[in-house]
This record gives C-alpha cells, structure tokens and sequence, in this order.
C-alpha cells in the first residue's frame, strides 16, 4: 500500500529536500506553499496552498489532502530581536506560524493515523530550542513550544501506532538568512551585540549542513519501528548534545555565545 506524505514548506529548503527524499521512496507526496501555482511539477509531489497563519486555510488543506500516513511540520519563520523590542504582532504571527498552525494541522491528522494504527509526525524544530541564544528568543521559544506538543503527545498516541517526534537541526546551508525577519530598534543599546551574533549566524548557516542531511534524518525518523523522540542533526550535534549532559550549564551557554561571537 502507497503511503501518502504531506510535508509543509516543500518550496524550499529542508521541505523540499525531504519531499523528493519521500518520493525517491515511493510515497505520494503532497508538499505545501503560500504560491504552490508558481512551482514546478515534480516527480511524485502534488502541491497544495497552506499559510499555518490562518486557520481557515490549515483547515481547508486538511480536507482537501485526504487521509495522510505522515506529517512533516516543516513550515516556520526565523525571527531575532532584541527580547524588549520584538513587536506584539511580530510575536503573536511568529507563535501562529511556527507553533499554533502546525500543532492545529495534527490535531486535523492525527485522529485518521490512529483508526488506521499507524502513523509518524515529524516536527522540525531546532538545536536553539536546546541550546538557547541572545538575540532569538522568539524563535526558541517557538521551536520550545512545538518540541514540549511532540513530547507530551507522543505518550497519547504510541500505544495506536502513531509516533510523534522532534528533528533538531544546527547550522544548515538553505538561505534561511535571507528570509529571517529581525527587529530592532533605532539607536538600541543592543545594536552592537545584535549586529554581531546576526553576522555569525549567517556565517554558520552558510557553511553548515545541506537540507539534504537533514531530510535523510528525517526519513530514517519516519521508518523506524518506533521512532525515537528527538533526532540533531548538523553543528556536531553527535559530540556537542552529550557534552550538554555532562558539562555546567553556565559553560554551555559560554560555548553556544562564543559561537556566535557573542562574550559572556
């Protein structure tokens, strides 16, 4: 039996690179986008429009998928900023955005996935949700939020054959930093800081890892027998997470800053 795959964010990036992963695999693949008119038919990936910033339109793409075997919460926004100067409304399509929309878009699969006793649900989430950074606290708080759903959900929903997981990934070479909104302010007392961290952050993002490596982790996720909760991939995630479980936390936080020529 054809599994069917809808993976969120499939224009670009670690979506698309994980859609056409899935369709070299054999799954009918329905991808997502805010334009899915503007982008080229691909081999085995149908395209639907999703904006995870309203509701109606998570809605109308839950019905109009039919029944899906796998869910990839790919789709989110970057967002840095001084933490007093993130605008109200920049924050509240952030959470919308990068938590609210994806978590409503399960609520919407998960029940099919559990009649039929099989199912994965992957969150794409980040390495800053485990190692928090100046400058993104929106963004770690969202990534936060959307791994605490997977964690919490995934007790419910094992014992049906469905496996809700979190994939972490570090620094990754997708052109994100060109899409990232930032905010602050004229003549802020953070500026400089700012400034800075923004310019390593694009820095590592550039020469990290391709989406490629990402979407593979993805994949072997999804076809596990049971799926392990979360997967890092990128930033040598394989020394730097069990370096966190044994060092001070003061001197991870030393660490993480220092890599984003942050001192503190």
């Amino acid at each position: 039996m054809q599994r069917t795959a809808l993976v969120t964010g499939a224009s670009s990036g670690i979506g698309k690179a994980t859609a056409a992963a899935l369709a070299a695999r054999g799954f009918r693949v329905v991808g997502t986008s805010r334009h899915p008119d503007s982008l080229a038919a691909a081999d085995g990936i149908s395209y639907l429009p999703l904006d995870l910033g309203d509701e109606a339109s998570v809605e109308a793409l839950a019905a109009a998928v039919g029944p899906v075997d796998v869910l990839v919460n790919n789709a989110g926004e970057s967002q840095a900023g001084p933490f007093e100067e993130l605008p109200g409304d920049a924050l509240r399509r952030l959470f919308e955005v990068n938590v609210l929309g994806p978590v409503r878009l399960t609520q919407l699969l998960l029940p099919g996935m559990r009649e039929r006793r099989w199912g994965r649900v992957v969150m794409v989430g980040s390495m800053l949700a485990s190692f928090p950074l100046a400058y993104r606290s929106s963004y770690v708080a969202s990534k936060a939020a959307l791994k605490g759903f997977s964690d919490g959900a995934r007790h419910e929903y094992s014992p049906f054959g469905v496996w809700l997981t979190t994939v972490e990934p570090g620094a990754i070479s997708t052109g994100i930093s060109e899409r990232r909104t930032t905010y602050v302010a004229e003549g802020s007392p953070h500026r400089a800081d700012f400034e800075r961290m923004l310019g390593a952050l694009n820095r590592n993002e550039k020469a990290g890892v391709p989406a490629e490596r990402v979407a593979a982790t993805i994949v072997r996720a999804i076809s596990a027998a049971r799926p392990r909760a979360h997967y890092a991939v990128g930033s040598n995630a394989a020394v730097v997470f069990p370096l966190r479980r044994l060092l001070p936390a003061a001197l991870v936080a030393r660490a993480t800053h220092r890599r984003h020529d942050l001192r503190r």
